[in-house]
């Protein structure tokens, strides 16, 4: 399982890459929403009688939905928004584009925003906030309620966001007929298979997936396809003989050279200082396995 970055290993490195007045900004960002933890934290006490360390979380506390998929009715969005939802908004422009990611989740962690809350964000985001909330969730989210956001990034023919999708909390809670459709869909879109949390240990004797990967290459090879190096990665994973079975280059990467991302270019990102994983650019896409429509992404810019 992918280990998570300390949420003080987060703002350390920021506090050493950014300059003074992006650091500045992002102390008053997470005052702002530490505050506004507290306070619904407080408001849920005094509604409830239970008191805010006991809460699972204030969003939750105040009434939001777990588990409701995008798109579905809900509880209303607050009247107001608060001033730390909107900072996460501007965190690209703020912080850059290379730092916005780690920046948002300081912010996601000090509001202990919960599942309606990040739907919420999820829902009216661009693509790189989308990620954001989908790398938040191993920490936010302790069970299967955020599922439809993940499912929905799945759905999409957004890398970066089929990539982000698949971290720890997709490995912990995806049901196993999801899971491998996903692995596919990696195959498909070319994201490498190093960005799927917890490959190993669901694709060990995994038979389904085995005879999903070997129709797969079956088909590329009927096709005069080439057959993408990550499926013999995953093959042998599930039964090494069966990969050996059907002639796997030797596992250097796929195709036989460094790793690459979907837009071919050699890819030596294994995650940064940030500790988050590494982002694939989008590029030319396949049919996806899960095969529902999405909901719009939007564009891809950094308020």
């Amino acid at each position: 399982m992918t280990e998570l970055p300390a949420v003080a290993d987060l703002r350390s490195h920021l506090d050493t890459v950014l300059g003074g007045a992006a650091r500045a900004w992002l102390d008053q960002a997470t005052d702002e929403a530490t505050t506004h933890a507290s306070a619904e934290a407080t408001e849920a006490a005094e509604t409830t009688g239970v008191s805010g360390a006991e809460a699972t979380g204030p969003a939750e506390a105040a009434g939001a939905v777990a588990g409701v998929p995008p798109g579905s009715a809900r509880p209303s969005a607050p009247a107001t928004t608060p001033v730390w939802e909107l900072r996460f908004a501007e965190a690209g422009r703020r912080c850059g584009p290379d730092h916005a990611d780690t920046a948002r989740l300081l912010l996601l962690y000090a509001a202990h925003a919960g599942t309606g809350t990040l739907t919420r964000l999820y829902e009216q985001g661009t693509a790189t906030e989308r990620r954001a909330v989908l790398r938040s969730l191993p920490r936010l989210v302790p069970g299967p309620d955020a599922l439809p956001l993940i499912e929905d990034a799945l759905r999409t023919n957004d890398t970066r966001l089929v990539a982000a999708a698949l971290g720890p909390y997709a490995a912990t809670h995806l049901a196993p007929h999801d899971w491998r459709q996903a692995v596919l869909k990696c195959l498909f879109t070319g994201v490498p298979v190093d960005a799927v949390a917890g490959l190993a240990r669901r694709a060990r004797a995994d038979a389904e997936l085995a005879r999903m990967l070997g129709d797969y290459a079956d088909e590329r090879t009927a096709a005069g396809r080439k057959v993408p190096g990550d499926l013999y990665r995953v093959l042998a994973l599930t039964d090494p003989s069966a990969a050996n079975g059907r002639g796997a280059p030797a596992p250097t990467g796929t195709d036989g050279q460094a790793p690459s991302g979907p837009d071919g270019q050699a890819s030596a990102d294994t995650g940064g200082p940030d500790g988050l994983a590494p982002t694939s650019q989008a590029g030319p896409t396949a049919p996806a396995p899960i095969a529902a429509p999405s909901t719009s992404t939007g564009e891809e810019q950094e308020s």
